[in-house]
């Protein structure tokens, strides 16, 4: 546990025992003056703390502006519970004052009559926000963007764009506003003003004088949200501007968007290297059955595949008849051949997040994964040779396995850099291609060479 986990303890640990005498003792002043002293984010990690009723007493004696940051933070299920059990007032005020994006990352997972009943309650231009929000599809900028925004024409002076955000922006909003975007009488994003340069400029200094150009940082709203994640660490952003196809300005994505969306697509990525199916709910909270379900569905798969090592085994029962010998092997023969496959794919799979790689880099990553196969099986070879020939003084045997170790890695190698690029050519998820898959397949191709390589070596 690290030092900041330690100090969040110590804090839950001081007023926990406080919030739980006051609620007990219905003690609400008290109860909300404690609770001002906690950082919200403290109050979440410590919310499964609280019973049922406990939580929603203590949400309706947050500041609203605490609420929302508190709300904002919680997991979807447990949102859905506070907007079930709270008076339709404070529903509406939740939803109302809610950030664009997250509000939308909420309505997402609503049944439809639900949906329908927190619309209602919501102000009209939120409630349109909202279902605009909704049409963008998974996994691009307009799914991930915010639409709150200060839009400056390029006319203004300093002093009105200053004035223009007073008025604008509310005293406790949590609207990011590091950089303020320029646009023209349409809409259209023409600019960008950082906070810092727009205090500095005189006041008469027109706003287009030292708005700076933005083309480069831009991103359409249809782009995917991992080229938006590379775009905000190739030039180190804290926000984008959104735009349609006309060039209007329709929204903002902040990073600690790409953040969440970092941490969501790395965690789908291990499940799926994992060989287990992304499931969104944490480990503790999630069905039983469903994790069943999960887990056992690529393993599922990987009996099927790998069941056709007991055809290859079943095929070459006379030589096995023959020299029984050749069957010790197999397990270091077919688990040096998977983890050079896991190795490559893993490599390849992270180059490919990152865009280090590309589909057009294809046939230079597998031929250098091939040379390094080459160079890596002949060395592990080698010492597969030596450690046969000390346990059974056939030399014949110690060259077969060897032969066929070197070229399982090769083979390995080679399927682990190129099944990731494949998958990535056909719009599939490289992580799919995980681990215990390539495994798998260089199980079976690998038991196939090492029974050809012995054919051709050892005596009948």
């Amino acid at each position: 546990m690290n030092n900041k986990d330690k100090k969040n303890v110590k804090i839950l640990a001081l007023f926990l025992p406080e919030i739980k005498e006051c609620l007990k003792s219905k003690n609400f002043i008290e109860l909300k003056g404690i609770l001002g002293k906690i950082p919200i984010m403290d109050l979440v990690e410590g919310w499964h703390e609280f019973e049922k009723q406990e939580k929603i007493l203590i949400f309706k004696l947050l500041s609203i502006k605490h609420a929302i940051e508190l709300f904002e933070s919680l997991r979807v299920e447990q949102q859905s519970f506070l907007l079930s059990n709270l008076e339709d007032a404070n529903v509406s005020e939740i939803l109302n004052e809610m950030a664009s994006d997250e509000r939308a990352d909420l309505f997402k997972d609503l049944p439809e009559r639900v949906y329908k009943k927190f619309l209602r309650l919501m102000r009209k231009n939120e409630a349109a926000d909202v279902a605009r929000l909704l049409t963008y599809e998974e996994g691009t900028a307009g799914a991930v963007m915010t639409t709150e925004f200060v839009e400056l024409a390029k006319d203004m002076t300093a002093r009105s764009a200053i004035l223009k955000l007073q008025d604008t922006l509310k005293f406790d909003s949590g609207m990011d506003i590091n950089s303020v975007y320029v646009t023209d009488a349409e809409h259209r994003l023409i600019g960008a003003v950082d906070l810092q340069g727009l205090i500095k400029a005189p006041a008469d200094m027109p706003v287009k004088d030292f708005m700076s150009n933005i083309d480069h940082l831009k991103v359409y709203v249809e782009t995917s949200d991992i080229a938006v994640a590379k775009t905000f660490k190739k030039y180190d952003l804290v926000n984008a501007p959104v735009i349609d196809s006309s060039g209007k300005l329709i929204g903002v994505i902040t990073v600690d968007d790409i953040v969440d969306l970092i941490e969501k697509e790395a965690t789908e990525d291990f499940e799926k290297i994992a060989a287990v199916l992304p499931f969104e709910k944490p480990y503790m909270e999630a069905n039983f059955f469903k994790l069943v379900w999960k887990r056992s569905f690529w393993l599922i798969v990987l009996v099927v595949v790998e069941s056709m090592s007991a055809f290859v085994l079943k095929f070459n029962n006379q030589a096995i008849n023959n020299m029984v010998a050749l069957t010790f092997f197999v397990p270091i023969l077919i688990a040096m051949g998977g983890n050079a496959g896991t190795q490559s794919a893993t490599m390849i799979i992270r180059s490919l997040a990152i865009g280090d790689l590309g589909v057009k880099d294809f046939f230079k990553v597998v031929l250098r994964e091939s040379f390094l196969g080459i160079f890596i099986g002949v060395t592990v070879a080698v010492v597969g040779s030596l450690i046969v020939s000390f346990l059974e003084h056939d030399p014949l045997l110690s060259m077969a396995v060897g032969i066929s170790m070197c070229a399982n890695i090769i083979l390995a190698a080679t399927i682990g850099a190129a099944l990731p690029i494949i998958f990535r050519r056909l719009k599939l998820d490289p992580a799919l291609m995980s681990g215990p898959l390539i495994a798998t397949c260089v199980d079976v191709f690998g038991l196939i060479i090492y029974f050809k390589v012995a054919g051709l070596i050892l005596p009948s």
